[in-house]
């Protein structure tokens, strides 16, 4: 569970669901609750679940990860543009 900002148990959620509501919201954070120390569930905010739904369909479509392998290929080899380049002056 390392990639939470915090770990709560549920009974403290439920006291202070508001505050925590609130806090997640002004640091776009992710909870996970814990039930006699076991994790038992995930509070994310909308644009957190969002993007994260987003990565998977990403992850899931095989012609846009051959084309960022590609490009992962194309950087490594040297082969990009400037800004100038492309966009002109």
């Amino acid at each position: 569970m390392e990639d939470f900002q915090q770990i709560l148990p549920v009974t403290k959620v439920k006291r202070h669901l508001l505050d925590i509501l609130k806090r997640m919201e002004e640091e776009d954070a992710t909870i996970a609750l814990t039930r006699n120390g076991e994790p038992v569930g995930v509070m994310m905010t909308p644009a957190r679940y969002e993007a994260l739904l987003e990565t998977i369909e990403i992850l899931g479509d095989k012609e846009i990860m051959r084309a960022l392998e590609q490009s992962t290929k194309d950087f490594k080899s040297g082969k990009v543009f400037t800004d100038e380049e492309v966009w002109g002056d």
